[in-house]
């Protein structure tokens, strides 16, 4: 009762600055509040020059740190709030004003436990960048080498788990006062978020991030993760290299430099889809501010914070519904969607069928330069209404940040399709594990593992046996009889099961010797 009044109280004012601002309608969609926002209508001021997109951002900019992450949480979830909205959402700008420098000097020292004159020969005062977690220092070592320091925002912990709480209670308010809208999953939503925060707010976790993503790559010289400085990162500190480079969306920089756009087109279609298909691990907060290009021409990543994860399964539909959308056959991409589930069963295939196409053809039947994967993707996680799909996070995110890609592509260059310049290593891995071969690895990785629980199972058989003939079980006299009457031993009767097993490795050496 008391958590309730708490966050009731909460969000009457956060009603009124959301009026303040004209943007109520998430409130009024989701059904939360209803006497809060009455009351806010009452001084609610009406702004027709902005879309509503555009209007809940600076509403969420006014309510501070946690609701500038949860909007860009929301930015990856059209299927909530809409589209439109969905995209102005991404424009939210993670910017605050910088906390004092002194600050950041004493959480620095109480975290590597050492005077910041022994980690670092300088320390710059003004920070270069400042957000809703942490603020970014440039510094220099003892040796020489330039780096970046961030540092976590003084007790940002603590309203992050005030605001979580009201999060959590507003989900479960919509799910328990909306059964319609429990397909959406707005706890699990809300649990997502939470998630990301803590692991932004743990910077190791970051610095395990850039590790990995840099190990990814390690021999791709078109793609660069800045190095982490372990011995100067704890969870409130994180010091990587320095990042020298041009802003990847700044065309005339990049060609005043030398750079051919068009390269840089390429080597970043096929960066994204070597980190989402050949990896499963991708940075999902891929916006212009985080991306750089380098004197050789190598793209650079920073702020590893956000990143997502898609593993082995969720891959191969990926990779099936991308061929399933660009050779227009709707009759295979419905059967992969049934196929992973994604659909329920009871559903009509025909229709689904008929929806995809309608959403397909209109802008696959666009020139080639105009045609975006990402608002494809989008259009069809339209569907999930009327069809009961299944809300997957991971490729809403995996959306969100193809859109941000294309939007560089377009600053970069508007005449070609950045997805089509990708298409050989996106071939490449479809050959690789959608291929005869990998469906052959599929079968005999099956066998393995059946052959390894064929013991058990005939231990099994034989304990069933001693059982049913040496008195360990009651069995009816008819039950007995029929028993009685088929004389093949356990193993004989196994031998539909051997056979089985040896039709299927014939197959896999033959399609290996192909």
């Amino acid at each position: 009762m008391l958590r309730s009044l708490r966050n009731i109280g909460r969000l009457i004012r956060i009603a009124v600055t959301l009026a303040r601002h004209d943007a109520l309608f998430p409130l009024d969609h989701f059904g939360l509040a209803p006497v809060s926002r009455r009351l806010a209508r009452l001084i609610a001021r009406r702004d027709p020059d902005k879309r509503p997109g555009e209007r809940l951002a600076a509403a969420l900019q006014v309510l501070g740190p946690s609701f500038i992450k949860l909007g860009q949480t929301l930015a990856t979830r059209p299927d909530l709030l809409g589209e439109e909205v969905a995209d102005d959402l991404s424009m939210l700008q993670d910017r605050l004003p910088a906390f004092p420098t002194e600050k950041a000097k004493a959480i620095v020292e109480a975290e590597l436990e050492a005077p910041l004159d022994d980690l670092f020969s300088s320390f710059e005062d003004e920070p270069v960048a400042a957000a809703s977690i942490a603020q970014v220092h440039f510094a220099e070592t003892a040796d020489g080498e330039k780096v970046a320091v961030k540092i976590l925002r003084p007790d940002v912990e603590s309203a992050f788990r005030r605001d979580l709480d009201l999060f959590r209670w507003a989900a479960e308010m919509v799910e328990r006062r909306r059964p319609e809208l429990r397909r959406l999953k707005p706890v699990a939503v809300v649990e997502t978020f939470a998630d990301t925060v803590a692991i932004e707010m743990d910077l190791r976790m970051e610095a395990a991030a850039a590790s990995e993503l840099g190990e990814n790559f390690k021999d791709d010289p078109s793609f660069h993760v800045p190095a982490v400085d372990w011995q100067r990162t704890a969870r409130r500190v994180l010091t990587t290299a320095r990042v020298a480079g041009i802003p990847i969306d700044q065309r005339e920089r990049l060609i005043e430099a030398g750079h051919d756009p068009q390269v840089i087109l390429k080597n970043a279609a096929e960066i994204f889809f070597n980190q989402a298909l050949r990896d499963g691990f991708f940075h999902a907060d891929q916006h212009p501010g985080n991306a750089f290009v380098d004197e050789n021409g190598a793209i650079v990543a920073v702020d590893f914070g956000i990143m997502g994860r898609l593993d082995h399964k969720t891959r191969t539909y990926l990779a099936d519904m991308l061929l399933g959308f660009l050779n227009a056959d709707y009759e295979f991409l419905a059967e992969v969607h049934f196929r992973a589930g994604y659909v329920p069963a009871d559903k009509s295939r025909a229709a689904f069928t008929q929806a995809l196409r309608a959403i397909a053809d209109p802008i696959l039947g666009r020139p080639l330069n105009e045609i975006s994967l990402a608002r494809l993707l989008g259009l069809m996680f339209q569907v999930t209404e009327r069809f009961e799909m299944e809300t997957q996070p991971q490729l809403l995110l995996l959306q969100k940040t193809m859109l941000v890609t294309e939007g560089v592509g377009r600053q970069l260059d508007d005449s070609v399709n950045m997805w089509d310049l990708a298409r050989g290593p996106v071939e490449q891995w479809m050959v690789q594990n959608r291929g005869p071969i990998a469906r052959a690895r599929e079968v005999a990785g099956s066998l393995a593992r059946m052959s390894e629980r064929l013991p058990a199972l005939l231990q099994g058989i034989e304990q069933a046996t001693d059982d049913l003939t040496g008195g360990g079980w009651r069995l009816h006299p008819d039950t007995v009889e029929a028993l009685r009457r088929d004389n093949a031993t356990p193993r004989q009767r196994l031998w539909p099961l051997w056979s089985a097993i040896a039709v299927l490795g014939a197959a896999v050496v033959w399609l290996l010797a192909r």
